[in-house]
């Protein structure tokens, strides 16, 4: 995955001393732009890495927090969802590189060096949560665009059945008295 500034985001290891080393990056549109698939294009978020070499592996604790923007699933307009965790990535060396599981990858005996811009936009988008509604607010209970939800309400008060269904619950309600 390409990302715009990809340099900013590489973390040189070899010339390291083992022991816990700290990074810290700064992530916004650019960065999300970086990333044609990614469901969020507006967001501020800082990132603190927690980078502990080891001699046979590497162990990145990445720290999230900030806000992004996604459309509200209520009304589609955007809304800011506040996002914060953290989130642990194990590296071991091996012969090619291969994803053991979701925090364990093996990555080439010969690598000097680590671009987190993917761990970095996989984990802010696992921080995102399911439901992204804009919050109570007033008394409509909502900050969702009124307008939108006007209609809304004036789809569902319309009628979804339809009127074979009424004649066929007519004729099985008439059965049902004169079997009584």
């Amino acid at each position: 995955m390409e990302v715009n500034s990809q340099v900013t985001y590489i973390v040189p290891f070899r010339g390291l001393k083992p022991g816990i080393h700290r990074f810290d990056f700064e992530i916004g549109d650019a960065f999300f732009d970086g990333f044609p698939e990614s469901q969020i294009k507006t967001g501020r978020v800082s990132v603190h890495l927690d980078f502990e070499k080891e001699e046979r592996m590497l162990i990145l604790t990445f720290t999230l927090s900030g806000t992004v923007q996604l459309p509200c699933d209520r009304c589609n307009e955007p809304v800011d969802i506040s996002i914060g965790g953290e989130e642990r990535l194990i590296m071991k060396f091996g012969e090619e590189y291969q994803e053991q599981s979701d925090d364990v990858v093996i990555i080439p005996e010969m690598t000097y060096q680590v671009d987190v811009a993917p761990f970095i936009y996989e984990y802010t988008h696992l921080l995102v949560p399911m439901r992204k509604v804009h919050g109570e607010q007033g008394a409509e209970g909502t900050a969702c665009d009124p307008a939108i939800l006007r209609k809304l309400d004036e789809l569902n008060a319309k009628s979804t059945t339809d009127d074979r269904w009424d004649a066929l619950s007519k004729l099985k309600d008439n059965n049902s008295t004169r079997n009584s």
